[in-house]
């Protein structure tokens, strides 16, 4: 099991026992973020903590556990489940990492509580929009809880409910003690905040897809010929073969982004006037040269459209200084300018 694209710890689905390390704490320089998992199986792995030295030593403490909860399957007087626990890594004094931060782990073995949570997250994760917290006891017998954004419960015991600490919503992932002392792992599980509308399924289109499926958003990707969709899709993109994609730009979420690179230049005309009518929007890129992009401001100047919105339209796409052509390449460079776009958009909790 080897899996590294988006989310990959939580869609996949191992064959065998299964211990999920969190980053529960940061100081400093760290390789990734609070909240950054890693699902571990005696021979492989989905997702990453980073790496390096810090991820060989993940592995070794997480396959130990999976080694325990092995030899007490098999024993004839079974020892009591594999406690979750915590370590602290200081990256630069212990392990030799240039960051030099402090990063600490949670390591917990896939029990049947948090495989019910996690498979939980797993039907959360396809309706796209959805925040939830994810709450397990460090200490003493493991426990494992999943709250919707406004504390409804979904998944676990309600009488464990009034154990749980406060947690702080606005942050990230963090560790909390309860009134007894015990730690918590409140882990957020946030839906991506960025929504891009993809209005177009040819070459470049298909190869944006492939690069966006590895990237925190989500994709609404619309195409007048159903034909041209493949069968498979990454989790986080929707396909709407639609007669009249521009009907679909009134009821995009607000702030949304939209890029257009249909078979058709009228049609693109179409949903370009259609996008700078409405309010709201968070970007707006159009696939053309930087003839195409005077030819459709004179005729959108002409219908009425306000300067100011026609200088918010991106033409042509793609950071400055890539030329090439290539479908790929033109990808690459777009879905390098959507994430400068979305980091300044979307802040990240701390």
């Amino acid at each position: 099991m080897t899996n590294q694209g988006q989310n990959a710890w939580l869609t996949a689905t191992p064959a065998g026992p299964a211990v999920l390390v969190t980053v529960a704490i940061v100081e400093g320089s760290v390789p990734r973020e609070a909240g950054a998992h890693m699902l571990v199986t005696a021979h492989g792995q989905a997702d990453t903590i980073g790496g390096g030295h810090l991820e060989l030593c993940a592995l070794e403490v997480a396959r130990a556990m999976l080694h325990e909860a092995t030899g007490a399957a098999s024993s004839p007087n079974p020892a009591p489940a594999v406690a979750a626990r915590m370590q602290r890594y200081a990256l630069g004094p212990t392990l030799g990492q240039c960051c030099g931060g402090v990063v600490h782990l949670a390591f917990e073995f896939v029990d049947a509580a948090l495989a019910q949570v996690l498979q939980m997250l797993r039907g959360l994760q396809q309706t796209l929009h959805t925040d939830s917290w994810r709450l397990s006891a460090l200490d003493g017998p493991a426990s494992s809880v999943l709250l919707a954004a406004d504390g409804a419960l979904l998944a676990g015991p309600a009488e464990i409910l009034p154990q749980l600490p406060v947690f702080d919503a606005a942050r990230s992932t963090q560790v909390l003690r309860d009134s007894a002392g015990r730690r918590w792992l409140a882990d957020a599980v946030l839906a991506p905040r960025a929504h891009l509308l993809l209005f177009g399924a040819g070459h470049v289109g298909t190869a944006l897809i492939r690069m966006l499926g590895e990237l925190p958003c989500t994709v609404s990707w619309i195409d007048e010929r159903e034909a041209m969709f493949p069968a498979e899709l990454p989790a986080n993109v929707r396909i709407e073969a639609s007669d009249v994609p521009e009907a679909l730009v009134a009821s995009a979420p607000a702030g949304a982004s939209y890029l257009v690179m249909t078979h058709s230049h009228a049609l693109d005309q179409r949903l370009s006037a259609a996008i700078l009518a409405r309010e709201q929007v968070g970007w707006f890129g159009l696939i053309g040269s930087h003839t195409k992009r005077v030819q459709f401001e004179r005729r959108m100047a002409a219908r009425g459209v306000a300067a100011e919105r026609l200088a918010a339209m991106v033409c042509p796409i793609g950071l400055p200084g890539i030329s090439s052509k290539l479908p790929a390449v033109i990808a690459a460079s777009v879905c390098a300018q959507l994430l400068m776009v979305w980091q300044a958009q979307y802040a990240e909790p701390r």
